[in-house]
C-alpha cells in the first residue's frame, strides 16, 4: 500500500522558515509529478507548488513564489517544500500529493483545479504567528 508521509511542520514566527519532506514508500516517485497542497481553516485545497516527474517543470502559487522552493530527490522517494520568510497566511495544513493532474500551456505548468492526485499524504500542520 502506498503511503506518503510528510514531516518537517511546525510553529514559527514570521519571517522564519521550514522545510517539508514527503517520502513515498511502496511507490517510485521517478515519472510522477509531486506537489505540494495547503488548506487553511474554512478554505479550499490550494495547490501550493509541483514538480514534474523530470523535474524540469515547477509551479508556483502566485502568493509563494521568491519564498518557497520545491524539489525532488528520485532515489530517496522524496520531495521537499524549503519555505522562506513565513506569514502568518500561510498557516494551513500542508499536504504531499503523488501523481498530481498538471496542465501544460504554453510555457505555464500549474496543477489542475480541483486539485487531482493519485495519492495523498495525511498532512502536516504549519503555524505562523505574527
Amino acid at each position: 500500500q502506498v503511503h506518503l508521509v510528510e514531516s518537517g511542520g511546525g510553529s514559527v514566527q514570521s519571517g522564519g522558515s521550514l522545510r517539508l519532506s514527503c517520502t513515498a514508500s511502496e511507490l517510485t516517485i521517478d515519472h510522477y509529478a509531486m506537489g505540494w497542497f495547503r488548506q487553511a481553516k474554512g478554505k479550499e485545497r490550494e495547490g501550493v507548488s509541483c514538480i514534474s516527474g523530470s523535474g524540469r517543470l515547477t509551479f508556483y502559487a502566485d502568493s509563494v513564489k521568491g519564498r518557497f522552493t520545491i524539489s525532488r530527490d528520485n532515489a530517496k522517494k522524496t520531495v521537499y517544500l524549503q519555505m522562506h520568510s513565513l506569514q502568518p497566511e500561510d498557516t494551513a495544513m500542508y499536504y504531499c500529493a503523488a501523481g498530481v493532474k498538471t496542465e501544460l500551456a504554453g510555457n505555464s505548468y500549474y496543477p489542475a483545479r480541483p486539485a487531482t492526485a493519485d495519492y495523498w499524504g495525511q498532512g502536516t500542520q504549519v503555524t505562523v504567528s505574527s
